[in-house]
């Protein structure tokens, strides 16, 4: 789960990724602001590859992939926007930053996942602050905290993409909460997460409350709702301002102090809601957040421990122990099982 130390430690890493870079490479912070691809093209020890967005990879919060080589290896999608191209570039090239340097790897050690969400929130922070310097990013940021019409007023003054643009946001956020890039037909494009489980990229949140309302209107409303996770577990009820962005909506979620009220009470901190089930095999009505199955998108039932998918191999009742065996078990002609024959 990120948390606010997370955060707190990804930012850290970041400003010491800029440091360790512009020791390697005087100036290059400068050059990526003005062109990270273009720039990164140069680099004789990195090879940067455009790929199909399907080749990039699927647990990244963007749509590229880094590879360690030999030689290393950056992949970014080409159906993105070149704001957007430039973000993923930076992000890549955060992995390898991290992935080359033992001062930078230190920090992951003292995480209980040996710093997998660390590396990766760490690669969002890193992209956004070389392409969203401060000075710009308070111009246009309220104390109290970024609103959705903020953050897309912040994006049109600057050359950074919309993703730079909401990992800056959410960094600002006042408590925990989200900023969502959604595509027009409700999936997420991208997620910058606070102190809240991140969402995954390609999500459907479409539908939900104040998310459906903004994409069948102007793109400007607010409410409360609960974002969806995987396997329709629903989060906390968050409360929620959208503003329109260029053909994408963008969300800000939080649990309160929202900015756009002048006062907001704490949303119900129910925890998250498991989806409900009744098993195909037992009958047994079971809520779960355990991962589905694959084939049905069930997950076990937690009595008989089975998912919705039929038996690979049908067994056999032996009228002795009144076990069911598979076929194996069965001498040929016999209706007994090997162990009471």
């Amino acid at each position: 789960m990120v948390n606010h130390v997370l955060a707190g430690v990804a930012r850290t890493q970041a400003a010491a990724m800029i440091t360790e870079l512009e020791a390697a490479h005087p100036g290059a912070v400068e050059r990526l602001v003005h062109g990270a691809l273009a720039e990164l093209r140069t680099w004789p020890e990195l090879t940067v590859k455009d790929v199909p967005e399907n080749e990039t990879a699927q647990g990244c919060s963007v749509a590229g992939a880094y590879d360690y080589g030999p030689p290393p290896r950056l992949s970014v999608a080409t159906s993105a926007s070149h704001a957007r191209r430039d973000f993923t570039a930076l992000h890549e090239l955060g992995h390898h930053l991290q992935k080359n340097s033992f001062a930078l790897m230190e920090p992951f050690s003292k995480e209980a996942d040996r710093g997998v969400l660390l590396e990766d929130a760490a690669c969002d922070a890193f992209a956004a602050q070389i392409l969203l310097p401060a000075h710009l990013v308070d111009q246009h940021l309220d104390a109290k905290g970024p609103t959705a019409s903020a953050i897309a007023l912040l994006w049109a003054a600057s050359h950074a993409s919309r993703m730079a643009v909401c990992v800056r946001a959410a960094q600002h956020l006042p408590a925990p909460g989200h900023v969502l890039l959604l595509e027009p037909a409700g999936h997420l494009a991208f997620a910058a997460s606070h102190g809240l489980p991140p969402l995954r990229r390609g999500s459907f949140q479409g539908d939900i409350p104040v998310i459906d309302r903004a994409l069948a209107g102007s793109g400007r409303t607010q409410g409360r709702t609960r974002v969806r996770y995987r396997d329709g577990i629903r989060g906390d009820e968050l409360h929620a301002d959208t503003a329109p962005m260029d053909g994408y909506t963008v969300a800000v979620l939080v649990t309160d102090s929202a900015p756009w009220r002048s006062f907001t009470l704490p949303t119900a901190d129910t925890g998250p809601q498991a989806r409900s089930y009744i098993c195909a095999n037992c009958d047994e009505h079971y809520r779960s957040f355990d991962p589905a199955c694959t084939r049905c998108r069930v997950p076990q039932c937690p009595d008989c421990g089975r998912c919705a998918c039929p038996p690979r191999t049908p067994g056999r009742s032996c009228p002795g122990c009144f076990i069911v065996h598979p076929p194996a078990m069965f001498a040929p002609g016999s209706d007994r099982c090997l162990d009471c024959s």
